[in-house]
């Protein structure tokens, strides 16, 4: 498993771990859940991974 992945299925769970024992997910039901977690954490690590390049809503750079 590619070390990026590997890590953002590592956060995803420790996510899911808490948000069921605070009990805003339940064990029956965090299959509805994990996934999209999952997937938004491994686009937020992946873009942090990737230069910067300015997009258009962040202005001229010259």
């Amino acid at each position: 498993m590619h070390k990026t992945r590997q890590m953002a299925l590592q956060v995803a769970k420790e996510i899911v771990v808490k948000f069921i024992e605070i009990g805003r997910i339940s064990p029956n039901n965090f299959d509805q859940f994990f996934s999209s977690i999952y997937f938004e954490v491994l686009r937020t690590i992946s873009e942090e991974e990737q230069p910067h390049e300015p997009r258009e809503k962040d202005g001229p750079t010259n």
